[in-house]
């Protein structure tokens, strides 16, 4: 091997990486965390095994393809922690969680599952939830949040609206938009009534781990 081809390997290197994660985030927003790793590799013009050496497992690679996402939902806690109002920061934290998973099918499964192998992106995540928890809290204390809210209703909220089957981007924000709409004045404290009793959703099993 020569001096001059080292580089040449590791910028080749770098591109299949790079190129894997493009396809990755492609994949994942359109067809959610069950797409295959073969079908990956193969839209990446890679083989299974590049893929596998640069990405050791799915979660792995599920962490790098989302981890800008992580990180702008949590710049967006932040922003909502910085309001005075910290009920109108609640309603834009759901309203921007919201809007960006309503485009991106994999985000839900991003945002509730533990990644305990990948502790960098768990330990992000952790930061957002936590985040959202005492921005929650600071609702309720203001006296604008229902007091019965828990973080398993902020689960809810991103299932229901992932869930959400459009024919195109704009419609799928449009919908976004609307549902939550709706669920943030059933959250209102002077709309409060009542409710069921909550049940941990033990997001693992509601949402599979991806394999």
């Amino acid at each position: 091997m020569t001096t001059t081809e080292a580089p040449e390997l590791r910028v080749d290197a770098q591109n299949n990486r790079n190129r894997i994660l493009d396809v990755a985030r492609d994949t994942f927003a359109a067809r959610g965390l069950d797409a295959p790793m073969a079908a990956i590799a193969r839209r990446a013009g890679v083989g299974v095994a590049t893929l596998y050496r640069r990405f050791p497992t799915k979660e792995s690679l599920i962490a790098e393809a989302f981890a800008d996402k992580i990180e702008q939902c949590t710049s967006v806690i932040d922003d909502g922690l910085a309001d005075p109002d910290p009920w109108h920061g609640f309603c834009m934290v759901v309203e921007q969680v919201c809007a960006m998973q309503a485009v991106d099918r994999g985000l839900t499964a991003a945002l509730v599952t533990t990644f305990p192998d990948v502790s960098a992106f768990d330990a992000m995540r952790l930061k957002a939830e936590r985040g959202f928890e005492v921005l929650a809290q600071r609702a309720k204390d203001a006296g604008r949040l229902r007091q019965d809210f828990e973080f398993d209703d902020l689960t809810m909220v991103l299932m229901a609206n992932g869930g959400l089957i459009t024919t195109s981007t704009e419609a799928a924000l449009a919908a976004s938009r609307r549902l939550v709409a709706f669920l943030l004045q059933s959250f209102r404290a002077d709309r409060a009534e009542p409710l069921p009793p909550s049940t941990p959703l033990g997001l693992d099993n509601v949402i599979p781990r991806p394999q």
